[in-house]
C-alpha cells in the first residue's frame, strides 16, 4: 500500500476523475489509514511504499504489478502521468530475492486488470491493459489466463467490475463485460455473486477478500448484504475521497502472492 499524502486530481484519465472537483488530501489520508488499520486488525501484514511528489495516483498500489507464486509481472502504464510508478514497484520487489520480477514489453496495469482465482488468472482488456499482455503474463506466471473484454468505460479496469472472493468463486457486474465474456464467466462461475449497477457504480466490486473477510466500500451496502448472505463477513470502509480518483479498496492494495 502507499499512503495518499500527495493525492490530488490534477488530470483526468478515467471517467471518475474531474479536475474541477476539490480533493481533501487530509481526509483521503484519514480514510486510507482506517483501511490499513482494518487490514492489520484482521491479521494481515501491510508493507508500505513511500509516496513520491508528482505521482498523485501512487495510492492506487494495485496497478504497479501482479504477483503469483513468487513471480511478479511488472506494469507498463498506458498513460504517461503514471509511468514512473512502475519503477517504484520494481524497486520494492528488488529488495527481497524471493521475488522473481519480470519486466514487461506490453501495456498492462497490474492487478487493475488481473485477478487470481483458484489457479486461474482472469484478465481484463479493452481500456487499459492490451490483449498481448495476457499471453505474456501467462508465460511469465505459468498459470492459464482467461481474457475478458470490458465494454463500459465506467469500468475501465477489471478490478472495478470483478473480484475474486476465494479460490472457487468471484463476484462481478455482468454489464461491464462483452456478451462473450459474460458467457465465459457464467460457465466458469455458475454460483458467482452478481452485483447490480448501483453497487458496481459504488465501487462495490473494488474489494479485497481473504476468503472470509471482505473489505469493501461502505457505500456498497447491497453488495455487503449479498456477501453476508453467501457466508462472507463484510468489512465496510469509507473511501469516498479516493473515489474521486477512480479507485477504492482494491485499487489501494497490491496483494503479495508468494
Amino acid at each position: 500500500m502507499c499512503p495518499p499524502e500527495h493525492f490530488v486530481v490534477e488530470y483526468a484519465i478515467n471517467p471518475w476523475m474531474d479536475t474541477s472537483t476539490p480533493v481533501d488530501t487530509e481526509l483521503a489520508v484519514k480514510q486510507w489509514t482506517r483501511l490499513r488499520e482494518l487490514l492489520v486488525e484482521h491479521g494481515h501484514t501491510v508493507h508500505e511504499l513511500s509516496p513520491e511528489p508528482g505521482l498523485p495516483d501512487m495510492v492506487f498500489a494495485a496497478n504497479g504489478a501482479f504477483s503469483v507464486g513468487g513471480a511478479v509481472y511488472g506494469a507498463r502504464f498506458r498513460y504517461p502521468q503514471r509511468s514512473a510508478e512502475a519503477l517504484v514497484h520494481q524497486q520494492f520487489y528488488a529488495t527481497d530475492p524471493a521475488w522473481r520480477f519480470h519486466l514487461t514489453s506490453q501495456v498492462n496495469e497490474g492487478e487493475g486488470d488481473f485477478a487470481y482465482a483458484g489457479g486461474l488468472i482472469l484478465a481484463g482488456y479493452g481500456f487499459r491493459t492490451e490483449l498481448p499482455a495476457h499471453a505474456e503474463a501467462q508465460e511469465v506466471l505459468g498459470r492459464p489466463v482467461i481474457s475478458l473484454r470490458l465494454v463500459d468505460p465506467r469500468f475501465y479496469h477489471l478490478d472495478t467490475a470483478l473480484a475474486a472472493l476465494d479460490d472457487h468463486n468471484v463476484a462481478y457486474f455482468p454489464g461491464a463485460f462483452s456478451r462473450a465474456a459474460q458467457q465465459v464467466l457464467a460457465r466458469l462461475y455458475p454460483d458467482a455473486l452478481l452485483a447490480d449497477e448501483v453497487d458496481a457504480l459504488a465501487f462495490g466490486l473494488n474489494l479485497v477478500s481473504d476468503g472470509r473477510h471482505v473489505f469493501l466500500p461502505a457505500e456498497a451496502s447491497g453488495m455487503a448484504a449479498k456477501l453476508a448472505a453467501a457466508g462472507y463477513q463484510p468489512v465496510p470502509v469509507e473511501l469516498g475521497e479516493l473515489k474521486k480518483g477512480g479507485g477504492s479498496v482494491k485499487c489501494c492494495i497490491a496483494e503479495l502472492r508468494r
